[in-house]
């Protein structure tokens, strides 16, 4: 099959680098006949918002048919962004040689939806530029991704791995089920498998959580009991990892780090403590890190997170990412039925016959109506209280 020929397009860049905005209105000043001549040639005497600045580049289609910047594909190397902060990353490429790599310019000023161009797990080309130095040119197309929105944009978290554990903790802080379905949700529009894991088990009666290990046990999902504090539930954690590339997400404190350290002796990664006022954990992992298992198979860990925003997610979506509402959807009286006020809806009377949780019912009536954070979601109570 022939090769597709390059095409010139035309692309948007942010401005970085304006003009100070005049003072006053120039225009009218010159029409009730001012003088003007001694304007100061810096002053932009026309503004057209943020994104005016344009430029040609030569684009190739990509895989997802989209368009891919060219670069000189002999004289770039691949690689994988092993961490990323700012500009800088760290590349490993398949021999296993790292290159600390800034950002090509082009690449970081283009118009963009995402808060951070590239992340960790991305697949680059980069050229290299001194020993163990290097440009990253070009980002290849995405498999997979974790996002949350951030400042309206889009903070992809991690790209390119098959599953994503959801670590929430029983408590200290206490669990947040709410915050379960926002993660889920989060991994089904990205392509991601979810793991529910609850740490810290040792702290809550095994009668508690049962039923919530049960819920999404009989939805698909596999569902890990750990304690980092025993060493419950590594082995199973463990086998779950092997051969797959796995990122740890969750809100902070839960433990994420600690458990990694069990899964992979030797790591050392930084654990923190929960704050005693607010309960909520303190930020210890400062960036996505994407980890070797010995067994096969690669980890991230991540920061935590206190809010969790779900990006580009319509209203009328939402349904699609609850698994237990596919098969009553088709039963509601009105096609464009939001499962909320609606007579003749097919989710409220699953509900009623006890065939989708009331608790995820809720989970997804605060996320279409807007409800943002992790503190949505009941904790759960010892049913001896």
């Amino acid at each position: 099959m022939p090769r597709k020929q390059p095409k010139k397009i035309r692309v948007e860049f942010r401005k970085n680098r304006l003009n100070r905005r005049r003072q006053n209105d120039f225009t009218r000043d010159a029409r009730s006949g001012d003088e003007t001549d001694d304007l100061s040639k810096d002053e932009r005497l026309t503004g057209k918002g943020d994104l005016t600045r344009r430029r040609t580049i030569v684009a190739d289609e990509g895989s997802d048919g989209g368009l891919l910047r060219t670069v000189d594909v002999d004289a770039c190397r691949r690689g994988r962004v092993i961490s990323a902060i700012g500009l800088t990353s760290l590349v490993e490429t398949e021999a296993g040689e790292r290159f600390e790599c800034t950002v090509r310019r082009v690449v970081r000023t283009m118009a963009r939806d995402q808060r951070n161009v590239v992340v960790t797990g991305d697949d680059v080309l980069f050229l290299p530029t001194g020993p163990k130095e290097g440009v990253i040119e070009r980002v290849d197309p995405r498999r997979s991704t974790i996002s949350r929105a951030s400042q309206r944009h889009e903070h992809i978290i991690v790209s390119n791995v098959d599953q994503a554990v959801i670590v929430v903790s029983a408590d200290d802080p206490p669990l947040k089920p709410a915050l379960i379905d926002r993660f889920l949700v989060s991994a089904e529009k990205g392509g991601v498998r979810g793991i529910v894991c609850i740490n810290k088990c040792d702290l809550k009666s095994p009668v508690l959580l049962q039923p919530l290990v049960g819920l999404y046990a009989r939805l698909g999902y596999d569902v890990v009991l750990t304690s980092a504090s025993t060493g419950r539930g590594i082995e199973r954690l463990r086998s779950l990892l092997r051969d797959r590339e796995t990122v740890f997400t969750g809100q902070s404190g839960v433990g994420k780090s600690s458990l990694l350290n069990l899964v992979q002796p030797g790591w050392q990664l930084k654990t923190g403590d929960v704050s005693g006022w607010t309960k909520k954990g303190t930020h210890t992992t400062r960036r996505a890190v994407l980890l070797r298992l010995d067994g096969g198979g690669w980890a991230v860990d991540t920061p935590g997170i206190r809010q969790m925003v779900l990006w580009d997610v319509r209203p009328e979506e939402v349904e699609g990412y609850f698994v237990e509402f596919r098969p009553f959807v088709a039963r509601c009286r009105f096609p464009d039925c939001t499962h909320t006020h609606e007579s003749g809806c097919g989710i409220k009377q699953a509900m009623a016959d006890d065939l989708i949780s009331p608790m995820r019912y809720e989970s997804y009536l605060r996320i279409i109506e807007g409800d943002e954070g992790i503190t949505l979601g009941n904790d759960l109570e010892d049913p001896a209280n």
